[in-house]
């Protein structure tokens, strides 16, 4: 009687920490994004250039994310979004943009 209930409790078990786990790893992805979009920004901001800015953002950024870069004349805007997969899902895709103000020199 324990042995076939434990045959059904253990492979519950495991899925449900296979979420967790992968909940958590989405989670640190999407503050790697929001950090990498506002360190991107941030950068630009004070007058780096684009390639710089990107360099900077990529390290912060989880593997594989796509940056992109917007400015005008008073703004910049980054776009940091990477796709993740939760347990063979189609794919998620995590996404943070940050705006800043031109810094005047």
């Amino acid at each position: 009687m324990v042995t076939a209930e434990l045959a059904v409790a253990i492979p519950s078990l495991v899925l449900v920490l296979g979420l967790v786990v992968g909940g958590l790893s989405l989670g640190i992805d999407e503050i790697r994004c929001i950090d990498a979009a506002r360190v991107g920004a941030r950068a630009l901001a004070r007058g780096d250039d684009q390639g710089a800015a990107e360099s900077v953002a990529r390290r912060v950024a989880p593997p594989a994310a796509t940056i992109g870069v917007a400015q005008s004349q008073t703004e910049v805007t980054v776009d940091v979004s990477v796709r993740r997969s939760l347990l063979g899902s189609a794919g998620l895709v995590l996404h943070a943009t940050s705006v800043a103000q031109r810094e005047s020199p």
